[in-house]
């Protein structure tokens, strides 16, 4: 919430500076009720702290280019990009792009007479290694304890060096064409995000060319195939009015302008283009999306002066806009004050655990974990989206895209139930955690040999020691227990 607010303060120190002081607070408060934001500040992710150090970082840079490109104003760029990059191995895309759009941004804003490379060059490689100063300490400490800097991502590349089991290479070796061809398979256009929901969701191909329309009008909470999320539709409308009369503005407003603009499509298309649509995904591009709003608004307050005299309705325009703006930011609001009910957990109607039971489905399990389990337990979480925060044993979280854990051994196609649970045994792993109705959901799609491999190993060598909801914890047995 702590960064969500401080991105609500950079909004109103530069929309103040560049409209007024009523359209800096009305574009804090418009960010502060977007509903992805809303949810954000009540969720344990750090996607707001992506966002604070993304917009600090290109705020700071329009600064140190209005205040005669002082150099302290791009060390604090290349700081916050680097925090940026601390925070989320997304801000790694939020460097490139920075890094890319900033020689333009010097360039352009110099004098038609004075255009000098260099003077780009040199700004843009001190950016960047500010940037790498900033996220250093993250940076180290991967490759120092993994071996791999920017760790998980490209593991194998950083660790191709790293010697491999008897086991695993029982598994691997025979069958490592057929993965490395299923995994070009994945990352091809046909599993791409069009493919992807064609085969889910069955959706046509309007639905499909209109996805980036829909992302603003369609999210819902919890739900992949609406985006995991709401925005405010006026999100979509606004920044276009932002681009009225833009040729009469001055120069620098301009840059920024376009700057923004290019900035949030280009990291649109990235987040469009990773397989998954998430709108928390799309999270550091909001607050441009909102000063892009603002101005809009600002050339509709405008348009309704100039025909307030042909037609009077137009005066209405600017107030019904921000009312209705506000008002289905405010429903959402609501709702959420309903749902997540902060009175009952306040006034001591329900205890800590009470409160936590009803708002997280799979804290019991973990509680149970806890409580129950030896400290030389070791647990794979299956689908648990990697919320593992009130588990306090050893955990690891299984996903597709992880080489080295039991989702990857089911899909060997050599693989049996002995080399599995050999696996299992030489990673110490004794528990699984597991959200059974994605498991089944996940099963109805896999291959005959994967629901079958599943199938003897929950059988015969698995007992489930407590449930909750959809959430199983079980102990494995290398033993049959049949």
């Amino acid at each position: 919430m702590a960064f969500g607010l401080g991105t609500a303060l950079l909004l109103y120190v530069h929309l103040k500076k560049r409209l007024s002081i009523t359209y800096g607070l009305l574009g804090a408060l418009f960010f502060l009720s977007i509903p992805i934001i809303v949810k954000l500040s009540i969720t344990v992710y750090v996607d707001l702290g992506l966002l604070f150090f993304s917009t600090a970082s290109l705020l700071l840079l329009f600064h140190w280019l209005e205040t005669g490109k002082q150099r302290k104003y791009l060390i604090l760029a290349g700081l916050s990009c680097g925090l940026a990059i601390g925070t989320k191995y997304n801000g790694l895309l939020v460097l490139f792009l920075l890094a890319l759009m900033l020689p333009i941004l010097i360039i352009r804003s110099q004098p038609q007479t004075k255009k000098e490379a260099g003077t780009a060059i040199r700004a843009t490689v001190f950016f960047c290694l500010a940037a790498l100063v900033s996220a250093s300490p993250l940076l180290i400490r991967n490759a120092v304890w993994t071996g791999n800097p920017i760790y998980p991502l490209y593991n194998r590349f950083f660790n191709r060096t790293l010697t491999v089991s008897p086991a695993d290479q029982q598994l691997g070796t025979t069958t490592d064409k057929k993965i490395e061809s299923n995994k070009e398979k994945k990352n091809s256009g046909a599993r791409g995000v069009f493919a992807r929901r064609y085969v889910l969701y069955q959706e046509n191909i309007w639905q499909l060319l209109f996805l980036p329309v829909r992302i603003f009008f369609e999210g819902q909470d919890n739900d992949p195939r609406y985006f995991d999320g709401r925005l405010n539709p006026f999100l979509f409308f606004l920044p276009f009015l932002s681009f009225l009369g833009i040729t009469q503005e001055k120069k620098q407003l301009r840059l920024e302008k376009m700057t923004l603009t290019a900035f949030s499509v280009f990291y649109f298309l990235f987040a469009f283009n990773t397989g998954v649509l998430r709108i928390r995904y799309l999270a550091p591009i909001l607050p441009f999306l909102v000063i892009l709003s603002m101005y809009g608004l600002k050339n509709l307050e405008k348009l309704g002066e100039k025909h307030a005299s042909k037609i009077g309705l137009t005066k209405l325009v600017w107030p019904l806009t921000v009312s209705l703006l506000l008002l289905w930011n405010g429903s959402y609001i609501q709702q959420q004050f309903v749902k997540v009910d902060p009175l009952s957990y306040i006034t001591g109607h329900l205890s800590r655990n009470q409160y936590l039971t009803k708002q997280i489905p799979e804290y019991p399990v973990m509680q149970y974990a806890n409580k129950n389990l030896p400290d030389s337990a070791k647990i794979i979480c299956l689908f648990l989206g990697w919320r593992g925060y009130y588990l306090d044993r050893p955990h690891l979280f299984d996903s597709h895209g992880n080489p080295d854990l039991l989702l990857s051994w089911l899909g060997q196609p050599e693989s049996n139930v002995d080399m599995v649970l050999q696996n299992l045994q030489e990673q110490k792993i004794s528990h699984l955690l597991i959200r059974a109705d994605l498991m089944v959901q996940w099963l109805q799609n896999a291959e005959s040999h994967q629901q079958e491999l599943w199938n003897q190993l929950s059988i015969n060598h698995l007992i489930a020691v407590h449930t909750h909801l959809n959430y199983i914890l079980y102990q494995i047995n290398f033993r049959s227990v049949r």
